[in-house]
């Protein structure tokens, strides 16, 4: 693919894309990551990553880490680990604040000074906004942010960065919002959810096909919780819902391994729930196959939750067309609405229940919100998703 490789790289500025990410990880933030780089690369920016260099952690060739995150061969980023301070696994939690932030804006000089060696033709898109107040006024700079700092210095960064001219994607309304009550002018702003990458699941079996895969029951209803158990997230909720359906199989897959192994011990007991823990993306998105059913149970509160989180879940539930039960916030309005999913009041571990068993009863209710999903579902992939941001980052050039 030489020489379409080629000329679709030459269709936008070069792009320096900054995350101060642990790659590879558990976590869907590097998931995320990765697939959006690439779909910014394939879109025709020559693109490259920088990520964080972490302790205990192994740096892949390029291409094996894009293959970890299944990545479509061809064009992809270039990839650069920048070196920073990072003790953070060394103290307790209860103590890592101070080496945390130490990681962060160690990363953040880091990249800051890489990122002042590049071209002026090329483009910065960073996710930190402590990088964005080292590189203010420089011309082609732009932050996504996934929720408005607290800290007030960082806050002062980004107005800062703002005023005079960088130009921030938001990845959801509620961040929008935020901003927006920050002084920020709304010509600057765009919203860009997250998105899914098509080739995990143009190829997917049948769904007897899938549970035969994953050696699941071929006869029992399916509800499926495909990401992360951080507690905000509510898949404990969703553990109390399990324990009033005992007829209907669940699957929960994801996590990091101590996350995994607090979420087992809850779950003793129940064997008609099932918990993996983390899995490599094909993996999951054959679970998604498999189900009846995607839920996702977020907490009302922290602010991630209800109002800046864009879930990856939901949009990867999209892309097969399975029914969403989710939880009743902005952040899940944000995307999806009656047609596309039934809601739920946060918290609520019997109506959640209850929902469900409602929705396994209806065949005609879940052909409709499949129908609704695999309609909105081409608006939000990863390659659409990196069209509109290119095209919006030349429009105020």
């Amino acid at each position: 693919m030489g020489e379409e490789s080629t000329v679709s790289r030459a269709m936008y500025p070069p792009l320096l894309l900054i995350a101060n990410a642990r790659m590879p990880s558990q976590r869907a933030q590097s998931l995320q990551v990765a697939q959006a780089s690439a779909a910014l690369a394939r879109a025709g920016a020559a693109t490259t990553l920088l990520h964080a260099r972490r302790r205990d952690t192994a740096e892949l060739p390029v291409e094996a880490l894009f293959d970890h995150y299944a990545v479509p061969r061809g064009v992809r980023p270039s990839v650069e680990a920048v070196p920073c301070m990072d003790w953070i696994d060394r103290v307790p939690r209860a103590l890592q604040f101070v080496p945390a932030r130490c990681q962060e804006f160690s990363f953040a000089y880091g990249a800051a000074q890489r990122a002042k060696r590049v071209s002026m033709e090329t483009r910065i898109l960073t996710r930190e906004t402590e990088v964005a107040g080292l590189l203010r006024g420089r011309p082609g700079l732009f932050l996504e942010l996934h929720r408005v700092p607290g800290h007030a210095l960082r806050r002062r960064a980004l107005v800062s960065a703002v005023e005079q001219g960088a130009r921030v994607i938001a990845i959801s309304g509620g961040v929008r919002q935020d901003l927006l009550e920050l002084g920020l002018p709304p010509e600057a702003i765009c919203v860009e959810h997250d998105g899914f990458e098509v080739s995990r699941f143009d190829s997917l079996p049948s769904r007897s096909s899938a549970r035969l895969a994953l050696d699941l029951d071929p006869n029992r209803p399916l509800v499926a919780y495909v990401g992360g158990l951080l507690a905000w997230k509510g898949v404990d909720v969703l553990l109390d819902a399990a324990r009033r359906l005992p007829e209907v199989g669940f699957l929960i897959m994801g996590g990091m391994d101590r996350d995994v192994a607090r979420l087992r011990q809850r779950a003793e007991g129940l064997d008609h729930v099932q918990i993996t823990g983390f899995a490599d993306p094909r993996r999951a998105a054959m679970a998604l196959r498999a189900a009846d059913i995607s839920v996702v149970p977020n907490r009302g509160t922290p602010a991630i939750s209800a109002r800046y989180t864009s879930p990856l879940k939901i949009f990867e539930a999209m892309a097969v067309g399975l029914p969403v039960v989710c939880s009743d916030l902005p952040s899940m309005r944000d995307v999806l609405d009656e047609n596309m999913a039934v809601f739920v009041p946060p918290e609520d571990s019997g109506a959640l229940a209850a929902a469900l068993d409602l929705l396994l009863g209806d065949d005609a209710r879940m052909r409709s919100i499949s129908s609704a999903l695999q309609a909105e579902a081409p608006k939000h992939t990863w390659d659409a998703r990196a069209l509109r941001i290119l095209e919006w980052m030349g429009d105020g050039a």
